[in-house]
């Protein structure tokens, strides 16, 4: 059986490494080694980021019939849209205080 701990999304964006995979994987899957080779990272360096990334779900992993010992990682878009979701919401409040701040000093201006 397969136990993972819920990561923070935004503790696995965190990293600068892990938001490379990120974005190549955002081009299609890969396997781990080519995910180290691109990034630069060692293998059992990539290791610990793939895991903090499959445990926040932003990257699923998959088992190749031909090769079971060979895994391929994927980009979950839809665990981005929670994150997106937030950031959205965080500009459209900023935006309003910004707009409130403004008619106030505006209004101390006349």
């Amino acid at each position: 059986m397969k136990y993972s701990c819920f990561v923070d999304p935004f503790e696995a964006l965190a990293d600068p490494t892990r938001r490379q995979v990120i974005q190549l994987l955002g081009s299609g899957p890969r396997r781990a080694g080519e995910l180290a080779e691109d990034v630069g990272a060692s293998p059992s360096a990539l290791s610990r980021h793939l895991k903090l990334l499959l445990d926040a779900s932003i990257v699923t992993d998959e088992r190749i019939p031909e090769d079971a010992r060979v895994r391929l990682f994927r980009l979950r878009p839809e665990s981005l849209a929670a994150v997106q979701a937030y950031l959205d919401q965080l500009q459209a409040e900023w935006r309003d205080q910004l707009q409130s701040f403004q008619r106030h000093v505006e209004d101390r201006q006349r």
